[in-house]
């Protein structure tokens, strides 16, 4: 399965965009001033975003939706350094200056939303909204993994500093422990049928892409650079949470609203961490809706 292969009224396409010095992999829907760049996290892929693409076109965005570096056919630099936090909000900003757009939207999820997260603290360019999926704010992320419910959630951090052994185990059986990773933590299976998880084994099993996926977590521990002290945020931002994510505990979202100007934070019960795949219809109807200037609708019971 590929964006080709779905049906849709505005379709999706690859493009190549260069941007801070690297050859990027784009999927686009739509046209218009307005930006939305959507940041897909681990172990996935722009096809991550394929249900939320051709709704946001319909609002009149433009939408990017890039594989980050390291994955599917985007270029990927060799080293642990060159995946550090610095590099990656470096390119979300050049990929901001190649699409040339007034006004920017930024929305992402798990790896993405660190990202974003970061690059919206730092104000690396102008955003006229952020929207987080599954990933908290840094500084609470930061807090919780000193202690043991969050530790013993991000063990497999811990075990992607290893060398080689993690890419062994990730691509053995061809990349089934990528397919597990789907299908095992999401609630509702069926959102993960074999195409699905085919196009993600597919992307995972090109020539160094695994070692480039696990160098962000190698670069995240040997390179942090949190910011101190941390600003408040004051661009709108939306949260939505999946509350069966089985790697990033709910409490994570609590105290955001102290970090958060004006936040807007709805939660998904009975959805895991997957959250825009799984449940598209409900994060769809959120970000639309809130994107409009309306109140989303709470799923929350």
């Amino acid at each position: 399965m590929n964006f080709a292969s779905l049906p849709m009224t505005n379709p999706i396409t690859y493009e190549k965009v260069r941007a801070n010095g690297l050859t990027f992999d784009v999927a686009m829907c739509g046209q218009g001033e307005r930006l939305a760049l959507c940041l897909h996290g681990f172990p996935e892929s722009a096809f991550s975003w394929r249900c939320q693409m051709p709704p946001l076109a319909e609002l009149g965005y433009r939408v990017w939706a890039p594989n980050l570096r390291g994955y599917g056919n985007s270029d990927r630099p060799r080293g642990v350094r060159n995946y550090r936090m610095q590099h990656l909000r470096d390119d979300v900003a050049g990929l901001i200056d190649a699409a040339e757009a007034s006004d920017v939207t930024l929305i992402a999820h798990d790896w993405g939303g660190a990202i974003a997260w970061d690059f919206a603290l730092r104000k690396a360019r102008p955003l006229s909204a952020l929207a987080i999926l599954n990933m908290p704010h840094p500084a609470l992320f930061a807090r919780a993994v000193k202690r043991w419910p969050q530790l013993r959630r991000s063990w497999y951090i811990l075990f992607f500093q290893l060398p080689w052994l993690p890419e062994w185990l990730l691509g053995r059986n061809n990349g089934e422990w990528i397919a597990r990773a789907f299908r095992d933590m999401a609630i509702d299976k069926t959102r993960f049928p074999d195409e699905v998880l085919t196009e993600y084994r597919r992307n995972a099993l090109l020539p160094g892409a695994l070692t480039a996926m696990l160098n962000y977590y190698r670069a995240a521990l040997r390179y942090a650079d949190l910011l101190e002290p941390m600003p408040r945020l004051d661009i709108p931002t939306l949260m939505i949470w999946g509350e069966e994510d089985s790697a990033l505990g709910k409490e994570l979202t609590l105290g955001t609203d102290e970090l958060v100007e004006d936040l807007t934070l709805r939660y998904l019960p009975r959805i895991s961490h997957w959250v825009q795949q799984e449940a598209p219809d409900q994060v769809n109807a959120i970000l639309t809706a809130w994107l409009r200037g309306e109140t989303p609708p709470f799923h929350d019971v």
